[in-house]
């Protein structure tokens, strides 16, 4: 139903039909949630199963106490739904919340207080919160406003890019560029993302991926640790999951919300770019016991988290509570959810935050086929919306290889991050496993029952080691975090090549550099779809750092000093994502190739011999397949050396024709990458230098 509708029905308009408080007002529309503006008015909508009564509270703009109280009548109720149009509101000096009674009793999980103020959950605007590191609402209670929602798209129309054609480039709205060094006219927002469209187009990623943009309060939790102010950066911790950050936007959005980031989609989809949201369904700033009542707690707390039996919070997400995302409540406001960001944003895609909880029963186990993700899975909106799951919780459960995906679900590959790590700084006993990351870990997602676009590969995440400083840092160094080094995960799998943070010494400093073009090579190179952190691509450092989540200084900040400094390492990664680009036997099956070569294959130091003995650090992986677009082979040899020793590679044979050319080799002192038409030819047998990895094509 449009406004125009919702106005008239059977072209008869819609008039007041009662007078509460002073405001003329009428039932509202009970199907729609939330806070719709009409032409002459505001249809409030809002449910409980458990209240026994509820009041729309409206406030003067800014200001601390409601002017108006307007308590639902019985026949503005239906079912547990409340709804009401207020007539003839000024939106631009409205803002709402409400106010609901009902039992108290903790151990029943019922938390209603009449003297509560509580944000609408279907909120798409959040007052308070757009003036970063500064949150006026513990106080006062969290409020709404109204959302005009009159962004033109136009004509516009973004394809769909097949998830294996994807290169996922992870980044936070803030850290990207909010240091000085980035350049932009408006730093740490979306209008200053949208400057840097250029500079992602020349890397030549294809998908962005923003850590969350919900309105999250980032003063939860905030401390003075060494004379500098902590706030809970990240972003992991919602407090609205329709409303996007205000705090993100470089000017005031008010009854407009979320426009800059609307904009910045359609820039980016404009460049062939698409995005992807990290959402936060497991859990909410709401916290346990201890912790704030400002919106879900107050309206059905036994119904939105999961409990206990005596009325705790199960803790799954490791944040104090959990969402109860299999109740038909929560399911379909999940739902309506991330319907809305792909209609109203055009949003290409969602990572999930510890997607597991997304499939646990209102006891906390995990079901075999949860309604919500089969749900999602099959809904027609989100039809060709990616779906990533993060396949594990804080609550130990552990399910990448095993989500359930209806072959349309996609995972964080957590094992090809371990696994590959491992393997490349060159651990013993690693090859035959990295093998199978290489080629799809089809020992993880049988093609059969998951498709070939089940796995997302990445060796960094927001989560974590930098590049760069996992091959600076054998452990961790989170001393700034305040909690004496003991946060963050101490299996890192990392390298500090022979000196642990910066160093003067120029052959650790190169070896570090052929490190990062080895794991970029290798990340690249691999069946799956590839993601990478922002940053990696010259650099960037957290000092050793790998949970900067508090960090909301140059330790979080991308430095772009740093990308003039390592220019040759930008350009071997922008190198290797063409390459990739160029070469579909990569990232698909093609036609079977005219050589007679399998699709993929693995081979050792000599071909067809692949090694898997405790010392063997050697891996080699061909695909093979006919493209018909271009009507030739398309052959690429990915050899990966990861001992300490050089070793004499001897290729396999290729028809009459056809001829090997060195495309990528990290051990060249002199050249480490080589354009089409100038790629030397390999011979047979070629040397092959220690800790380093070559490419080839036909």
């Amino acid at each position: 139903m449009n406004s125009s509708e919702m106005t008239h029905i059977h072209n008869v308009p819609l008039e007041p039909l009662d007078i509460i408080s002073g405001f003329e007002v009428r039932p509202g529309f009970f199907g729609t949630m939330g806070a719709t503006l009409i032409p002459c008015g505001v249809s409030f909508t809002t449910q409980s199963h458990g209240a026994t009564s509820c009041e729309l509270l409206l406030f003067h703009k800014s200001e601390d106490e409601p002017y108006a109280v307007l308590k639902f009548p019985e026949n503005y109720k239906i079912g547990c739904v409340y709804s009401m149009i207020v007539f003839y509101l000024d939106i631009t000096d409205v803002e709402y919340a409400y106010r609901l009674d009902g039992p108290f009793d903790e151990r029943q999980g019922f938390r209603f207080d009449s003297k509560r103020i509580l944000l609408d959950p279907y909120a798409k605007a959040v007052s308070g919160q757009s003036n970063w590191g500064y949150n006026k609402n513990y106080n006062r209670g969290y409020r709404a406003r109204v959302v005009r929602s009159n962004f033109d798209w136009g004509t516009a129309y973004h394809a769909n890019i097949p998830m294996e054609d994807l290169v996922i480039y992870e980044t936070h709205v803030r850290g990207f560029t909010n240091d000085r060094s980035s350049g932009v006219s408006h730093p740490g927002t979306f209008r200053g993302l949208r400057e840097k469209i250029p500079y992602l187009k020349e890397l030549g990623i294809n998908a962005v991926e923003l850590m969350p943009i919900f309105e999250f309060d980032e003063m939860r939790d905030a401390r003075v640790v060494n004379d500098r102010k902590l706030l809970d950066y990240w972003g992991y911790n919602p407090v609205c999951f329709f409303a996007p950050n205000t705090s993100f936007a470089a000017f005031s959005e008010d009854n407009q919300e979320g426009r800059e980031l609307k904009l910045l989609i359609k820039a980016l989809h404009d460049n062939g770019m698409e995005i992807i949201l990290d959402v936060v369904f497991n859990h909410t700033a709401e916290g346990n016991e201890m912790g704030p009542c400002f919106s879900f707690k107050g309206f059905d707390n036994n119904i939105y988290y999961l409990l206990t039996p005596d009325g705790h919070y199960y803790n799954f997400s490791g944040c104090g509570n959990t969402l109860n995302c299999n109740h038909p409540v929560v399911q379909q406001m999940i739902l309506d959810c991330l319907r809305y960001w792909a209609t109203e944003y055009r949003v290409d895609g969602f990572r999930f935050d510890l997607a597991t909880i997304l499939g646990r029963n209102e006891d906390g186990s995990p079901m075999n086929q949860p309604p919500l993700l089969r749900t999602l899975a099959f809904d027609s909106i989100l039809g060709n919306v990616k779906l990533i799951a993060e396949a594990w919780d804080a609550g130990g459960l552990y399910q990448v290889g095993s989500f359930p995906s209806w072959k349309r679900w996609a995972e964080w590959n957590g094992r090809y991050r371990d696994d590959m790590r491992r393997f490349l700084k060159g651990d013993s006993g690693c090859a035959a496993i990295a093998a199978q990351r290489i080629i799809g870990s089809p020992d993880l997602y049988d093609p059969i029952h998951r498709g070939l676009n089940a796995s997302v590969n990445f060796l960094t995440c927001h989560d974590g080691f930098t590049l760069y400083d996992l091959y600076s840092y054998n452990v961790k160094h989170n001393e700034d975090n305040g909690w004496n080094n003991t946060d963050g995960t101490d299996d890192n799998n990392s390298w500090n090549c022979g000196a642990e943070g910066d160093t003067d010494n120029e052959e650790i400093r190169a070896l570090r550099m052929r490190m990062i073009k080895n794991a970029c090579a290798v990340l690249l190179c691999s069946r799956g779809t590839p993601m990478f952190l922002s940053g990696d691509e010259f650099g960037d450092t957290r000092f050793g750092n790998n949970n900067p989540y508090c960090q909301d200084n140059i330790i979080s900040w991308l430095d772009w000093t740093l990308l003039a400094k390592n220019q040759d390492l930008f350009r071997f990664f922008q190198y290797m994502i063409q390459f990739r680009k160029d070469h579909p036997v990569i990232r698909k099956n093609l036609e079977a190739s005219l050589t007679g070569l399998p699709y993929a294959s693995i081979h050792g130091v000599r071909p067809n011999e692949p090694d898997y003995s405790p010392d063997s650090h050697v891996i080699c992986v061909l695909f093979a397949g006919y493209d018909p677009a271009k009507a030739k082979e398309d052959l690429v040899y990915l050899a990966v050396n990861t001992y300490w020793e050089p070793v004499t590679l001897t290729l396999p044979p290729l028809p009459n024709g056809l001829n090997w050319k060195i495309a990528v080799n990290t051990g060249d002192p002199v050249q480490n990458y080589f354009s089409r038409g100038h790629m030397p030819g390999a011979e047979r047998n070629i040397p092959m230098k220690e800790r380093s990895v070559i490419v080839l094509e036909v």
